[in-house]
């Protein structure tokens, strides 16, 4: 499978969006790095990040921890591995948190993106079919995720929405074939 420069997979919570995407990458015959922006905070995010771990098992997956500085960490890859930057909804999450200021850190992540030399598919939620969150805080990150898939989807040469495990290309033309069952 012949990965595009930049791809986007968008999907709501537990909709098969990372598992989609390691098949692509798992696919691409690059050697492979997932870049993890997720931080332990908590058991359930600990048991996650292990179920997470678990799967890429066995596939000589590079793991990168960079919930903080991920720009920094997708210019060090090297033009021979593919990158699985999951997910940058987690980004936007620990930036936020810090108070960091998202649209700064954004164009640089952006910046970033656009000048890699290998293929990277980015995962994200797509946050816009709930409804709209009764705090400030949570209907700031609503807002500012939607504006950040935007802007990655239209630098994007593929965006793949995944509901139930099941992608539809929204944009640009895939080379792969549907995944299988990953259960």
């Amino acid at each position: 499978m012949r990965l595009p420069p930049l791809t986007l997979v968008l999907g709501g919570a537990s909709s098969g969006k990372s598992a989609f995407a390691e098949k692509m990458v798992l696919q691409s015959g690059f050697a492979k790095v997932y870049l993890a922006t997720a931080e332990a905070l908590d058991g359930e995010m600990t048991d996650k990040i292990a179920r997470h771990r678990a799967q890429r098992a066995g596939h000589n997956w590079r793991t990168v921890e960079a919930p903080h500085d991920t720009a920094t960490a997708l210019s060090r890859i090297e033009p021979d591995e593919a990158v699985l930057l999951d997910c940058v909804t987690f980004w936007l999450t620990n930036l936020m948190v810090d108070d960091g200021d998202w649209e700064e850190e954004f164009d640089v992540l952006l910046d970033v993106l656009l000048q890699m030399r290998s293929p990277v598919v980015m995962v994200s939620n797509d946050v816009s079919g709930g409804v709209v969150p009764e705090n400030a805080l949570a209907r700031s990150f609503q807002r500012i995720q939607g504006q950040i898939n935007q802007r990655l989807a239209a630098q994007s040469d593929l965006v793949v929405y995944v509901t139930a495990g099941l992608p539809q290309v929204l944009k640009g033309q895939p080379d792969f074939e549907p995944v299988d069952d990953p259960w």
